[in-house]
C-alpha cells in the first residue's frame, strides 16, 4: 500500500558527490533518505525557496510538456528497488486514464515540488519498511 510522504529536508554538500533529501511520512514519523545528484538537489532547493529563474529549467520543461499535451500530473511514487537503485514514476491523468512515466526518484521529487501546490509523493510501504530496517 502506498504511503504518502512529503519533503522534509535537503542536505547539500559541496564536498560530496551525492546529496540527500529526506521524505517524512505525512501521517506518521517514518523518514526516508535518498541520495541524489547535485543538479536535482539544487533544483529542489530552488523550488522550496521559491527562487524564480528567467527561463524554464528541465523540471519546468517536463511539467510544461505534459500539460501542453493535455495531461495533468497527479502524483509521484517511489515504486521499486532493484540492485540498490530506487525507481519512481510520475503519474499523469489524461483523458480519464492514469499513465505512469518512468522516472528517477530525484526527478520525480523535483517535479512534485515544482507544482503549486506540491504534488503528493508516495512510496510503496515495503520499500519504506526495507529502508528503515536497513535491508
Amino acid at each position: 500500500m502506498p504511503i504518502e510522504m512529503r519533503l522534509s529536508r535537503i542536505i547539500i554538500s559541496e564536498i560530496n558527490e551525492n546529496q540527500v533529501v529526506f521524505l517524512k511520512e505525512v501521517d506518521g514519523d517514518r523518514q526516508f533518505p535518498i541520495l541524489i545528484g547535485i543538479f536535482e538537489a539544487q533544483s529542489i532547493d530552488r523550488r522550496v525557496k521559491n527562487i524564480q529563474r528567467p527561463r524554464p529549467m528541465t523540471h519546468d520543461l517536463v511539467v510544461n510538456a505534459i500539460e501542453s499535451l493535455g495531461g495533468e500530473i497527479d502524483s509521484v511514487m517511489i515504486s521499486d528497488l532493484k540492485e540498490h537503485t530506487y525507481f519512481a514514476v510520475i503519474r499523469v491523468r489524461r483523458d480519464g486514464e492514469l499513465i505512469e512515466i518512468d522516472s528517477r526518484p530525484s526527478d520525480a521529487i523535483a517535479i512534485a515540488v515544482t507544482m503549486d501546490p506540491p504534488l503528493p509523493i508516495y512510496i510503496n510501504e515495503d520499500i519504506l519498511d526495507d529502508a528503515i530496517s536497513g535491508a
